[in-house]
């Protein structure tokens, strides 16, 4: 029988390190040792949670080679951080939700990762497969956790609505609600439907935790705009959504700043002002290279608190050392960038996605 733990929003820290970058969906050439030097720095600066999946090729591997490694391993033990990973995602064109993928998909996980137990599996990009299908991959999620080799499990995905729609079937189907769902690029600057459509429907539903991940919505909030890595240009945004966010970059810049911290900072603050000691929404942050922990790390100083140095939820911040009327051109910054945005200010990606949801719902009655 697993033994009772408490809920993951007491676990989870509001900073998370996002194992994306160590992929080549994002990365030309991700690699050992940069791995190891962004995961030992993101560590000195506080971070105690990782998300990845093995759909982020070769993350998994990577991730578990930096994890173990000796200098690593001597100064932080394995229960002394949250490691999240994901299954179903097989690559770009396929997902495979059959209850042997999953087993073996957890499995092969763990080995990966170097680790006994996995403390959080998401069903990934829900939104491909036939809700029934992922319902089912849920069962077979809680064998692991009855098990005690995973410890929370949780559905992550783009369209609101569907996960909502399977975070509401979960308990009538299985007695107990998800720990958590993880959404991308909906909690930014371009983008807040999660706030505005998602958090209420996923607390009716039970959950208790959430992950906003994709702050920069994948890369378009940023002076250099989307990546580009050796799968090419994947980025959903159309062109005239990149040419706005552009658009916002060069005013930003004008202003004597940069649109990457800024719009971090606005998802922070957010997720911050949304998070209660009973519901939490964390941020998963991507870190391809030391320059950019540091910059992170920098920029959440000014929103998140810490205690002995970890990143900690904090009900009252104060932003000792913040200059007050920095936080006030932000705020302004932020509706100004709002306003260049336009019509592409809450515009969803993708709506080939949704097409595809709806497609998978019919399915499962066909």
């Amino acid at each position: 029988m697993a033994k009772t733990r408490p809920p993951l929003s007491q676990v989870l820290p509001p900073l998370i390190l996002g194992g994306a970058g160590f992929s080549y969906q994002i990365t030309p050439n991700p690699n050992p040792t940069r791995t190891r030097e962004v995961l030992t720095r993101a560590f000195e600066h506080g971070f105690r949670a990782i998300d990845t999946s093995a759909y982020y090729e070769p993350s998994e591997e990577l991730l578990g080679a930096a994890l173990s490694h000796p200098e690593f391993a001597s100064n932080y033990r394995r229960e002394d951080y949250v490691l999240m990973t994901k299954v179903g995602r097989v690559n770009a064109t396929k997902s495979d939700y059959s209850p042997d993928w999953i087993r073996y998909s957890v499995a092969r996980s763990l080995q990966r990762l170097k680790t006994s137990y996995l403390d959080v599996v998401f069903c990934h990009d829900i939104e491909l497969v036939p809700e029934d299908s992922v319902l089912q991959a849920i069962g077979v999620l809680l064998e692991f956790v009855a098990a005690g080799t995973v410890r929370y499990i949780g559905i992550s995905g783009y369209p609101i609505h569907v996960l909502a729609r399977v975070a509401r079937r979960t308990p009538e189907i299985y007695g107990r609600p998800l720990d958590v769902i993880q959404n991308w690029a909906q909690l930014t600057l371009q983008n807040d439907k999660l706030a505005t459509e998602g958090l209420q429907a996923f607390k009716e539903a039970g959950v208790r935790c959430v992950c906003s991940s994709s702050p920069l919505a994948s890369g378009l909030l940023r002076d250099e705009g989307v990546p580009i890595g050796t799968l090419g240009d994947w980025h959903p945004a159309p062109q005239g959504l990149r040419k706005a966010a552009h658009a916002a970059a060069v005013y930003v810049a004008s202003q004597g700043g940069s649109l990457a911290p800024l719009a971090l900072q606005y998802a922070l603050r957010r997720a911050q002002d949304l998070s209660t000691p009973a519901f939490r929404v964390g941020t998963i942050v991507g870190c391809t290279r030391v320059a950019e922990v540091e910059d992170n790390a920098t920029t959440a100083l000014g929103v998140l608190h810490k205690d002995n140095g970890v990143w900690k939820w904090g009900e009252e911040q104060e932003h000792t050392g913040v200059d007050s009327g920095k936080l006030l051109l932000e705020r302004r910054l932020f509706g100004e960038v709002q306003q260049i945005l336009g019509e592409w200010r809450n515009y969803s990606f993708g709506d080939d996605r949704e097409v595809q949801a709806e497609e998978a719902v019919v399915q499962t009655k066909l």
